[in-house]
């Protein structure tokens, strides 16, 4: 599995808060690449850096050899990298397959008719969305949300997906069908990174793990190995 997307000392500062410090890291094909690190640590910026949708003040990020720290947020999604958000943003006012057709419209394939209709379909019953197909995006509960913010992003077409806090608001039931469903994302061929609060779920997961602390890398490697960081255990889950 080759390198997928090489990340080298990028910053994002915003005005006198460096939220991200000089951060490197690869991601291969393949990977689920955890990422963790307490609140504040500069995780969804780092998201927003590597979607286009926040351009970093230093650095440079590449994807398959590609620079694409200076494109939009559009332009990234179409060479094939989207993003899932931690507060959920589905049109509320619209069912959930009409939710998943806008961005298989508008995703890589700019899918229509017949076909945009069996990509829909594909992508409710990988997601276990099935059943709410007719429903309002605003009548579902909080995991169905979480699944549906999922199916949105797929919708695209992705090659890369990155999965902000999927997990949080879930109960533990939930949260082993989310862990089973990244699986079956990765082993369909998406490259997946993740942004997650619960440890043991980024465990089961991940094979590797990188820790932000304040901005800064303080740790990367195989998610048992990363865990036993003495400056892991002092930063983010206590001595």
């Amino acid at each position: 599995m080759g390198e997928l997307i090489s990340v080298r000392r990028v910053s994002k500062r915003f005005g006198g808060l460096l939220a991200l410090a000089d951060v490197s890291f690869d991601v291969g094909e393949g990977d689920v690449f955890g990422i963790i690190g307490p609140n504040g640590a500069g995780k969804t910026t780092l998201f927003s850096c590597l979607v286009g949708a926040l351009q970093p003040t230093a650095g440079e990020i590449r994807f398959r050899g590609e620079r694409i720290d200076r494109l939009s947020n559009p332009a990234v999604v179409r060479r094939g990298i989207v993003r899932t958000h931690q507060i959920v943003r589905p049109f509320r006012a619209m069912t959930v397959a009409e939710n998943v057709a806008v961005a298989s419209y508008f995703g890589a394939g700019k899918r229509r008719g017949a076909d945009a209709e069996k990509r829909v379909r594909d992508i409710l019953e990988r997601t276990s969305l099935t059943a709410e197909a007719n429903a309002l995006a605003s009548t579902l509960s909080i995991g169905q949300l979480k699944r549906l913010e999922i199916a949105r992003a797929l919708a695209t077409e992705p090659d890369v997906i990155c999965l902000d806090e999927v997990m949080g608001g879930l109960n533990p039931a939930e949260i082993v069908g989310a862990m089973a469903l990244i699986r079956a994302i990765r082993d369909a061929g998406v490259t997946v990174l993740m942004i997650e609060h619960h440890v043991h779920a980024v465990i089961g997961v991940s094979n590797r793990i990188l820790v932000l602390n304040f901005g800064e890398k303080i740790a990367e490697g195989p998610p048992q190995e990363v865990l036993r960081d003495p400056a892991v255990v002092a930063a983010y889950l206590g001595d």
